[in-house]
Formats: structure tokens, C-alpha cells, sequence
């Protein structure tokens, strides 16, 4: 999934947690869904990150 359906989901998430009554569980079920894709969207985050750390030394390299 991009990160842009992650954050899309998230938002869709909470918004469904502050508009609605929530039984306790079904509030725990938002929540970790939430939970998941926070750890979905930092995973993406970080795989662009090395991406571009990647490129950054691959251009100093070429500086040289």
C-alpha cells in the first residue's frame, strides 16, 4: 500500500473514532487498526528513506 492510501486510511479511521458513539471494543478495534497502519505508513517511510539515502551517496560518490 503507498503511503498516501495509509495516510488516507488513518484519517478515515480516526474521523470514524471522533464521529461516532463507539462501544469500548469496537474504540479497541479503531484503535488498532489505527496502530496498524501507523506501523505500515513508518515502514514506507523508511524504505523511501533508504531510497534516498542511497541516491545522496551515490551522488557524493560522483562528486568526487
Amino acid at each position: 500500500m503507498k503511503l498516501e492510501e495509509i495516510m488516507d486510511k488513518l484519517d478515515e479511521t480516526v474521523r470514524k473514532m471522533e464521529q461516532e458513539k463507539l462501544t469500548l471494543e469496537e474504540s479497541y478495534q479503531c484503535f488498532s487498526e489505527g496502530m496498524k497502519y501507523i506501523k505500515e505508513g513508518n515502514k514506507e517511510i523508511d524504505r523511501v528513506e533508504k531510497k534516498i539515502q542511497i541516491l545522496m551517496e551515490e551522488g557524493e560518490e560522483e562528486d568526487e
